[in-house]
């Protein structure tokens, strides 16, 4: 199968790319930079050139393709509303793309929060509140399945990580630890975030490339919650810096999420593909510390 991966270059997508060919999948890459078009070519994909606002190039990939995995999103997370304008436009011109091929097309959203539990995999997307549009956007993906599109949505946890690479939602609370000298955590740090490592994930998506039904909704959760104090904590102690509760302004608008408990539960996910994750934990890779410099 010929993959079209949009976000090749980025933390889950080159992750993913390496993952769909030692599957012996090939791989078509967007690129929009020589940067990141030889970091594709690197890894043993083909490039196609251009940007995200192109819904022409956009569509030649999803054209030229046996099946599309969409990654790229903005990490400006000072205008997020952008970053969620720009999704809908891509997911609207692959989309148009791909109508009554049967091909699949599966993108990446996140889990919800569920009050007083961990969200399951029929728990409905979150599309109100900071991050509401980004469920919105899965929302019209699904859709698609009665277009004859083979539609998915892998739900990531909030802490997409690999050890000196990624750390998801957790390089914030490094970054500001970093800035300011003081691991931070909201409220009384109870709330609970699920992570995975980013390679568990990537074999995830190649999992719904090749087996997803229209309409498949997965969780890639393989740390159900770790709690926001536990990881400020293990952040404080490696970068020997103290650990407070801090105002939730402190981590601009997302600050309101932080403080959400949103534990999440895959056993659906595993149990129908047989999927297992097997790579370090976020409390490993957080314990490993020598975290890179963040600086956003």
């Amino acid at each position: 199968m010929r993959v079209f991966v949009t976000g090749a270059s980025g933390g889950i997508g080159s992750a993913v790319v390496p993952e769909l060919i030692s599957a012996g999948h090939e791989v078509l890459g967007l690129a929009r930079s020589d940067r990141s078009a030889a970091a594709i070519e690197a890894a043993g994909a083909a490039v196609l050139r251009g940007s995200m606002d192109d819904a022409g190039i956009l569509s030649a990939g999803a054209r030229q393709s046996d099946g599309v995995i969409h990654l790229a999103f903005s990490n400006d997370f000072t205008n997020f509303e952008k970053g969620i304008a720009e999704e809908r436009f891509a997911i609207e011109a692959l989309g148009a793309a791909l109508v009554e091929t049967g091909k699949p097309f599966v993108i990446a959203s996140g889990t919800p929060g569920v009050a007083g539990r961990a969200s399951i995999e029929t728990d409905p997307a979150v599309t109100d509140g900071p991050v509401g549009g980004r469920g919105r956007n899965a929302q019209a993906v699904l859709g698609l399945a009665q277009k004859g599109v083979r539609s998915a949505v892998v739900r990531l946890p909030r802490s997409v990580h690999e050890r000196q690479v990624a750390y998801g939602f957790a390089s914030m609370l490094i970054a500001a630890a970093q800035r300011s000298g003081v691991s931070g955590y909201v409220g009384d740090g109870s709330q609970r975030w699920p992570a995975v490592h980013r390679r568990d994930a990537a074999t995830l998506f190649r999992l719904m490339v090749e087996e997803a039904d229209p309409g498949t909704v997965v969780h890639a959760v393989a740390d159900e919650g770790d709690t926001m104090r536990t990881l400020a904590e293990i952040i404080g102690r490696k970068l020997d810096v103290p650990t407070e509760q801090v105002a939730a302004e402190t981590f601009g608008f997302l600050g309101t999420v932080f403080a959400v408990d949103q534990p999440s539960s895959s056993s659906r996910t595993r149990e129908r593909f047989g999927w297992q994750p097997t790579h370090p934990s976020l409390i490993d890779d957080l314990e490993a510390g020598d975290y890179p410099a963040i600086t956003r």
